[in-house]
């Protein structure tokens, strides 16, 4: 079976259910699955990601995960103890045909859905690339790979420092696969690579994880805030309230930059260690959060600027080389790293929150066609509430 561990997952998924146990155990959400590609037919595969969800919904955290979950000061014995009983519930999924398409639906309490995403995403894409590539050359993909690490070590004759963490579990091209690129890289690139998001991987080879906070929190925080306008401090907050200045890195696109920025005034801007940009030009919103840190006269060198948006090595190395000397830079690289392995390209799927608490939420991407939203009155209601506040 494709996932065997419940480890085998993101960590940021590990430290907002820590989080939702603590602050939010009550709250119900839903969340829905979206290919972003035309043409990719994935009525065939149905029965065998059932049957996947099924088996994944068997697993239990060993004693070996939790005692490594211990290890990382940022989790807490009540919720480590709160695993030990965990286990997910098939019932909470429904999958199927909808209009002639694949359609998959996740419904339930937060704490107990939140860990589906990860290893669904792995499962839907791993069924895929095996059912048309069954025979996969991974020569071929270790040839990319390669190519990939030779750009890294020019990168480091100039000095550049550069930084990046395997970010490619959700779509990665199968668990065998990204366990050879991560044993590559850390065998090459040892001095490059940060680490991993995932988790059992992380454990598995002695690398630091990787990960603090995805879309998902702040958008539930547009029902569970007491004013929407004020959603991402809820968010920011209640964050800051959990982790005490641990895993300080500030998701900055949820409702688009500019409004972020608003938000993000001088208390956010010295307790956050930086931010993450996942959406829109990635050297406007370095060169903007620069500029915005100058304006709080906060030393940008200080914090840190992670980018996660569809990177290539080349791009993540151009960035590198723009922002040197102006603020401390470091990549997370996901579909570029683990699905580069044949010229079959990559497929974009999601699984993204649309409801909580039986109200709508939604995000305001700084890229077109990241939107993920069918109530088209809510998401304009958004649009100017946060349009207003920029």
């Amino acid at each position: 079976m494709i996932i065997n561990s419940l480890l085998d997952t993101d960590l940021y998924k590990l430290t907002m259910m820590q989080g939702v146990l603590h602050q939010f155990p009550w709250a119900e959400v839903q969340y829905e699955f979206k290919c972003r590609d035309e043409g990719i037919d994935l009525i065939p595969i149905i029965k065998q990601v059932q049957e996947e969800i099924n088996h994944l919904c068997t697993l239990r955290f060993t004693e070996k995960e939790l005692d490594y979950l211990r290890t990382l000061r940022f989790m807490k014995e009540d919720f480590i103890q709160f695993l030990r009983l965990f286990q997910l519930n098939s019932d909470f999924v429904c999958i199927g045909v909808e209009d002639g398409e694949f359609f998959l639906k996740i419904k339930g309490p937060w704490l107990h859905t939140i860990l589906f995403e990860v290893p669904v995403l792995a499962i839907v894409n791993e069924v895929y690339f095996r059912d048309i590539r069954p025979a996969p050359d991974f020569e071929s993909g270790k040839e990319k790979l390669h190519e990939k690490i030779s750009l890294v070590k020019e990168s480091n004759k100039e000095g550049l420092e550069f930084r990046f963490a395997d970010f490619g579990t959700r779509r990665r091209f199968s668990y065998i696969w990204q366990n050879q690129i991560i044993r590559i890289l850390k065998e090459e690139l040892p001095e490059n690579l940060r680490g991993t998001s995932n988790v059992f991987f992380a454990m598995k080879h002695a690398m630091l994880p990787i990960g603090t906070m995805a879309h998902e929190w702040l958008m539930a925080a547009q029902a569970l805030g007491p004013k929407l306008a004020d959603s991402q401090k809820f968010a920011l907050e209640h964050w800051a309230q959990e982790y005490r200045g641990d895993l300080g890195i500030a998701l900055s696109d949820t409702m688009g930059f500019d409004a972020f920025l608003n938000d993000f005034d001088m208390y956010f801007a010295k307790l956050f260690d930086g931010c993450r940009h996942d959406s829109g030009d990635p050297m406007v919103w370095g060169d903007r959060l620069i500029e915005h840190y100058r304006k709080l006269k906060v030393d940008s060198r200080s914090k840190i600027a992670i980018f996660s948006d569809g990177l290539s090595f080349p791009k993540a190395i151009e960035i590198t080389r723009y922002f040197k000397g102006r603020i401390i830079t470091s990549f997370g690289i996901g579909t570029n790293l683990t699905n580069d392995v044949m010229d079959t390209p990559p497929v974009q799927i999601v699984i993204k929150m649309t409801h909580c608490q039986g109200a709508p939420v939604a995000k305001i991407s700084d890229s077109p066609g990241k939107q993920m939203c069918k109530d088209n009155r809510y998401l304009e209601y958004l649009i100017s509430v946060f349009s207003g506040k920029t």
